[in-house]
């Protein structure tokens, strides 16, 4: 009988292993499973990539990747499963990193996945301080109603759709 917890060296922890990864999604099985084209995940990458930059807005990287979604043929039962393993070729550099640290198969729903992702990329800081920005929101000296409007709108769709109280 061997060791179930044999003794290794600093050494055999610097060798490379796949031993112990798991996808943090849960994938369907069976009939359910919904192969994804090369093409498309080269379209998704080149698309619309999301780096974590402090530039990046992710309610935006949400939109456009769904646009770049909606652009595709996609069969209406498979839809939120495509969305769900497409979105992590859409993760770039820490992003991707968050992505691989969650807990394997602990994603299941798109919903869910869009609730972690803003929930990690726009933090509970960023949401008071657009909260703040709404409510003190005036007109600038000189700017008509319509540029006011407009920029109020852009300023709303700033907000994460998990759940604020404006």
């Amino acid at each position: 009988m061997g060791d179930e917890n044999p003794i290794r060296t600093l050494g055999d922890y610097s060798k490379p292993s796949h031993k112990g990864y798991k996808n943090t999604m849960k994938l369907p099985v069976g009939n359910n499973v919904v192969p994804l084209r090369s093409d498309i995940i080269r379209l998704v990458q080149n698309g619309c990539s999301f780096h974590e930059l402090r530039s990046e807005d992710p309610n935006q990287h949400l939109k456009d990747f769904l646009k770049l979604m909606d652009s595709l043929d996609l069969e209406g039962e498979n839809r939120d499963i495509k969305h769900l393993h497409l979105f992590q070729f859409s993760l770039c550099d820490q992003a991707s990193n968050w992505h691989e640290r969650l807990p394997a198969r602990s994603i299941t729903t798109w919903e869910d996945l869009t609730t972690r992702f803003l929930a990690q990329f726009f933090p509970l800081g960023r949401t008071a301080k657009l909260c703040n920005d709404i409510l003190m929101f005036q007109q600038h000296h000189g700017e008509s109603l319509s540029e006011t409007w407009t920029r109020f709108k852009d300023l709303l769709q700033k907000v994460p759709h998990y759940g604020i109280g404006l």
